[in-house]
């Protein structure tokens, strides 16, 4: 169905400079591509970003001036959308898409606003939500308001987890992220971050499992000059490098027995000691934690301390593999190729079939891979075809 597109400028007004650069967001490619045709004009550079985040990116990279807005975001409330442009993007315009009838909303404009009688007088119609396959919903669908900053993810699997990661945000509870290798922990764990009350203070990261044993003490709590051969200067560790912030411990089931006990103390005295010296300090930290270790069983093997896995699982939240969230698999790999892609492009019928038929082992980082390889394979061409997905 179709449904003529009526148009209202939104926001500050301003004189139409020499070419206006419009940003259309929306996870449903028809639309998306049904707006930027109907646009084509010298007036007007059109670029496509299928995501709140993405479309975030490519504001910052400069150019655009308008954005038309699905509201159906798989990432982002529209509302938390429309805060971070006009807190950093003031000038930039936005202008909605309606969600159901796929109709771009826009009223009469002045003469002198960016022009919008030109695209009042397009008289063409627009895609409704849901006719296209790689569309991520239908006419009903709508995403709640459980998104995650910077996250992607539709399938109801996957929004629970990011409504408990929204509702724990806002608090100093220790969290512990758990799944498979490649589900978007640290992603999660950001999210977190950004939402919290802290998001202006550091967010310091430390893979536990990077990390040789006889460094990691010293890089978690600091040491003082001496405290061992190569320490010619004292130096702050990790912990107390993110004062007033988030420490995030990736691959937390890798730590080793003999720092966990050190662990534990500081993150229930809230107090470090540098190597190499007596002296303690007392810092205000938040800690997140993520594993794909079934830490369950490591206490069971005496591999992990119980006392300091139930210290970091005050709050649970478990991310599904992607093969129980088959729904996010193309708007995963749009928002992929427009990260590797500088220009438009699509998936061919006969590739996005092919990506949903695939179970993903390696989860959204498979994805990721995958969709740079096909952005490498397509050279010059704008449709991904079977021939460019590896799999």
């Amino acid at each position: 169905m179709s449904s003529a597109v009526a148009m209202q400028a939104v926001g500050p007004k301003r004189v139409v400079p020499d070419a206006v650069g419009i940003l259309v967001v929306s996870t449903n490619l028809e639309l998306r591509r049904d707006i930027t045709s109907r646009l084509r004009s010298s007036r007007w550079v059109i670029n496509e970003a299928m995501s709140g985040a993405e479309a975030l990116e490519r504001i910052s990279a400069g150019d655009v001036s308008v954005v038309l807005l699905d509201p159906v975001l798989p990432d982002l409330r529209v509302d938390e959308f429309k805060e971070i442009i006009q807190l950093q993007h003031p000038d930039v315009e936005i202008v909605p898409v309606n969600p159901h009838t796929g109709q771009a909303i826009f009223a009469t404009p002045s003469p002198d606003t960016l022009c919008f009688d030109v695209l009042r007088d397009m008289g063409r119609s627009a895609p409704t939500r849901g006719s296209d396959a790689t569309s991520a919903g239908s006419p009903g669908d709508s995403v709640p308001e459980t998104g995650l900053p910077g996250f992607i993810g539709i399938a109801p699997a996957i929004q629970r987890s990011c409504a408990l990661a929204r509702l724990v945000a806002p608090r100093d509870t220790t969290v512990l992220i758990t799944g498979e290798s490649g589900t978007g922990k640290d992603v999660v764990a950001s999210a977190i971050h950004q939402l919290s009350m802290r998001k202006l203070k550091p967010f310091v990261v430390i893979n536990c499992a990077a990390i040789p044993e006889p460094l990691l003490e010293a890089e978690l709590f600091g040491f003082v000059k001496g405290a061992f051969t190569g320490a010619v200067q004292s130096r702050i560790g990790r912990i107390h490098a993110a004062q007033g912030g988030t420490l995030f411990l990736d691959e937390i089931g890798d730590l080793p027995l003999g720092l966990q006990s050190k662990l534990l103390r500081f993150l229930e005295q809230g107090e470090i000691q540098r190597l190499g010296s007596s002296d303690t300090f007392r810092v205000d930290v938040r800690v997140l934690a993520a594993t794909n270790s079934h830490l369950r069983r490591l206490v069971q093997e005496k591999q992990f301390r119980e006392d300091l896995f139930y210290r970091l699982s005050v709050f649970p939240i478990e991310l599904p593999p992607l093969r129980e969230r088959m729904q996010d698999v193309l708007p995963l790999s749009h928002s992929f190729l427009a990260k590797f892609c500088p220009r438009s492009v699509t998936l061919s019928p006969e590739s996005a079939a092919l990506l949903q038929q695939h179970t993903w082992p390696g989860n959204v980082r498979e994805v990721r891979n995958v969709m740079e390889r096909a952005s490498i394979l397509l050279g010059q061409g704008f449709e991904v075809g079977p021939e460019h997905i590896v799999i």
